[in-house]
C-alpha cells in the first residue's frame, strides 16, 4: 500500500483517525491507514444523513424492545448499538498492536457536560462496550474533574473541545496529579479543534468588519495547535496531540512530521488521497511575529487562547470557540431525540 496516508504513516509519528464514519466509509478509513475513531453527539445526526435505514431501524428496534424507557434513556442505548459497530471493526487492531491503537470515543449528552458524576458513572456504562473504548470529554468545569477521576480508574481519555494553551496545559496537569495518585497512565490525547477555531474567529471578521489578511487569519488554529504542541514537548506533559473538527485539507498537513494524531472525516480523508500530496513535515514551520502580534491585537479571543495563562478553569466553557462547538453537538443530539420521540409517536 503506497497511498497518502500509508505514506504519512511510514514517514513520520503522525497518524489518521477517521470521524463519525458511516459503515462504508469505516471500512474504507481502515483501508486508508485509520488507527483510531472518534465519534460524538451528532454521531447519530450524521447517521441519519449518511446511513437513514440503518439508524432508523435501530430506533425503532431499541424502542419496540424499551416501551416503558425515556426518550434519553433510548438515545443511550441508541448510542451504545452504533458505537458497538465500530468498537468491534476495530478490535482487531487494538488485539493486534497490543492496545495501542484500535481505540473508538464515545461521548456522552452534551447537556449534562457539567455533571462530574453523571458523566463519570455514563463512561463506566460506555466501558463495557469493549477493552478499545475511550472516554470522550470536554475541558470545561465538571469534565475536566470526570477526566480526572476517569484516569485514577485507568480509562483511556480523550479530553476534547481544546481551543487554548490554557485548556491543554491545565488537562495535562490533572492527568499527572490522578497517575502520581493511582499509578495508573491509561491512553491519553489531547484534543485541539483545529477548524472550528478558524471558524468561529472567520465569523466575527466577517461580522464585525475586521480589516485582516486573509492568510493571515486562516493561521490562527494552527497556531494555537502548534503552540500547545511545543509546550507539551517542552514540558514532558503527558498526552499525544490531537488535531480535530477538520474544515480543510491544511488542518491535516499542517500537523504532519509530528507526534500529532489528527481526526478527520472520510470525505476530507477521501480528498487527500486522491490529491496524494507529498509528505512534508510542517509541524515545526515558523510563525512569523508580526501574524501572532496582528491576530492579538484584532482578536482578543485569539490572545486569550495563545497565552498560557489567558483563561482560568470557570472560563473555559464560555469561551467563544467552546460555545461554538457545542452549540453543534446540541443540535445534532436534539435531531436523535426527535427521531426518537417520533418513532415513539407512530
Amino acid at each position: 500500500m503506497n497511498g497518502y496516508f500509508h505514506r504519512v504513516h511510514a514517514t513520520t509519528p503522525t497518524r489518521l483517525w477517521i470521524n463519525n464514519p458511516s459503515g462504508s466509509d469505516l471500512e474504507k478509513a481502515i483501508q486508508a491507514g485509520a488507527i483510531n475513531c472518534t465519534t460524538n453527539p451528532s454521531y447519530c445526526s450524521k447517521l441519519l444523513q449518511s446511513e437513514p435505514a440503518y439508524i432508523k431501524g435501530v430506533i425503532k428496534e431499541t424502542v419496540h424492545r424499551m416501551p416503558s424507557a425515556s426518550v434519553d434513556q433510548v438515545a443511550i442505548e441508541v448510542i451504545k448499538h452504533v458505537s458497538k459497530r465500530i468498537l468491534d471493526r476495530f478490535f482487531p487492531l487494538y488485539q493486534a498492536s497490543n492496545g495501542k491503537e484500535g481505540y473508538v470515543t464515545i461521548q456522552d449528552d452534551p447537556r449534562k457536560d457539567y455533571d462530574t458524576d453523571h458523566t463519570v458513572k455514563a463512561h463506566l456504562e460506555f466501558s463495557k462496550l469493549g477493552k478499545n473504548f475511550m472516554a470522550k470529554i470536554p475541558v470545561i468545569a465538571g469534565g475536566c474533574e470526570a477526566i480526572e477521576e476517569l484516569v485514577a480508574r485507568d480509562i483511556p481519555v480523550c479530553a476534547t473541545e481544546i481551543f487554548s494553551l490554557s485548556q491543554a496545559i491545565h488537562i495535562c496537569e490533572r492527568y499527572n496529579r490522578a497517575a502520581k495518585k493511582t499509578g495508573n497512565h491509561p491512553p491519553f490525547y489531547v484534543t485541539h479543534i483545529t477548524g472550528i477555531f478558524d471558524q468561529y474567529f472567520a465569523e466575527i471578521v466577517k461580522n464585525e468588519h475586521i480589516s485582516i489578511d486573509p492568510n493571515v487569519l486562516s493561521q490562527a488554529g494552527s497556531i494555537i495547535a502548534r503552540k500547545e504542541y511545543r509546550v507539551l514537548k517542552e514540558r514532558n506533559l503527558p498526552g499525544t496531540l490531537l488535531g480535530g473538527g477538520a474544515r480543510n485539507l491544511s488542518h491535516f498537513t499542517n500537523f504532519v512530521g509530528g507526534d500529532f494524531h489528527i481526526t478527520i472525516n472520510w470525505s476530507t480523508a477521501e480528498e487527500l488521497i486522491q490529491l496524494d500530496p507529498p509528505v512534508e513535515k510542517r509541524i515545526d514551520a515558523p510563525t512569523p511575529r508580526e501574524v501572532v502580534e496582528e491576530l492579538s491585537a484584532k482578536l482578543p479571543g485569539f490572545r486569550r487562547a495563545y497565552e498560557e495563562d489567558g483563561m482560568q478553569l470557570e472560563e473555559f466553557a464560555d469561551f467563544g470557540p467552546v460555545m461554538l462547538f457545542k452549540t453543534m453537538f446540541l443540535n445534532g443530539y436534539i435531531r436523535l431525540l426527535d427521531e426518537i420521540l417520533d418513532t415513539f409517536n407512530h
